[in-house]
């Protein structure tokens, strides 16, 4: 599972071994498209990171890459750094109401434990859980950058096709008390039993957590215009040998949230992101609906 910020998947690496220390393709091309949002886009800007952009380290000429194009990448763009907005308030949010457990699954090159630091100073502990080879490369990154480990935040490397949740758990996570798990940029590379089975685990955490993750709509779905956009996208996932697996309508992104045990869901839609973080602008950016949230209560 590599996503967080990424958009990945559980159970293989991406163009290479799941043990090579090395930042999934997936994961940099999204912190790349939140860099570009803050250097291509006008202000007021969505979400601001700086530090995603240090950790990838594309080299010079990052922005000439074809999947950087600013015009073609607009909506998909918008669409990643609204989900990271999105999360990021929710996050805040829980985190003021008590709640003192964040856990990333598929963290990729998430960046909220280093442009949010005020809110784990309030108490909140991070966890960051990935395949062991991204996981060292994110940790010397981290280290060569100067921004450092924290106590506060906890490096889970994991093996998705083993006990992951155990040893989520051994990493500190109290499934007692209540957590924010967030999974953005993942389901679409799952199979719907992977998908069940993640849901179902989530579900069990203590009453008061929130779960929020992303979901891609299938290809009819989507905008018109943003149907060839998808079809590039997907045809460069099964070229890489990461293939998008699962498509959902919202009724049954829901329907399987209620069956997992999840006591409420509810959809998030891009046009509800687009009213609460792009109302006014006159540049015409918003988000595509072909990848929306789902947020659900135990």
């Amino acid at each position: 599972m590599t996503g967080g910020e990424a958009g990945g998947e559980v159970g293989t690496a991406p163009g290479g071994n799941q043990e090579a220390a090395a930042a999934d393709h997936t994961a940099v091309r999204v912190a790349l498209w939140r860099a570009l949002h803050a250097l291509a886009d006008p202000p007021p800007h969505i979400i601001e990171d700086e530090a995603g952009l240090r950790l990838a380290d594309p080299g010079d000429g990052w922005r000439d890459r074809p999947d950087m194009d600013e015009h073609a990448t607009r909506r998909t763009r918008a669409s990643i750094v609204a989900r990271a907005r999105f999360v990021d308030d929710l996050v805040v949010e829980q985190a003021g109401q008590g709640v003192q457990q964040y856990v990333v699954l598929g963290a990729g090159l998430d960046t909220f434990a280093q442009r949010r630091p005020e809110v784990a100073a309030r108490g909140l502990r991070v966890f960051e859980v990935d395949r062991p080879g991204p996981q060292a490369w994110k940790r010397q990154r981290l280290l060569n950058l100067g921004l450092g480990v924290p106590d506060w935040l906890r490096l889970v490397p994991v093996d998705f096709e083993g006990d992951w949740w155990e040893q989520l758990l051994a990493a500190g996570l109290d499934a007692a008390r209540p957590a924010v798990v967030a999974s953005t940029g993942v389901t679409m590379y799952l199979t719907r039993d992977a998908i069940e089975a993640t849901f179902r685990l989530v579900a069990t955490l203590a009453p008061g957590s929130t779960f929020v993750t992303t979901f891609m709509r299938p290809l009819e779905d989507v905008e018109p215009e943003q149907q060839e956009q998808l079809r590039i996208a997907m045809n460069g996932a099964r070229a890489a040998g990461t293939p998008f697996l699962s498509f959902f309508t919202p009724p049954q992104i829901l329907t399987l949230a209620r069956a997992a045990g999840f006591r409420e869901a509810r959809h998030v839609s891009a046009a509800h992101l687009e009213q609460r973080y792009f109302t006014g602008r006159t540049d015409g950016l918003r988000p595509s609906r072909g990848e929306e949230l789902l947020v659900a209560l135990t």
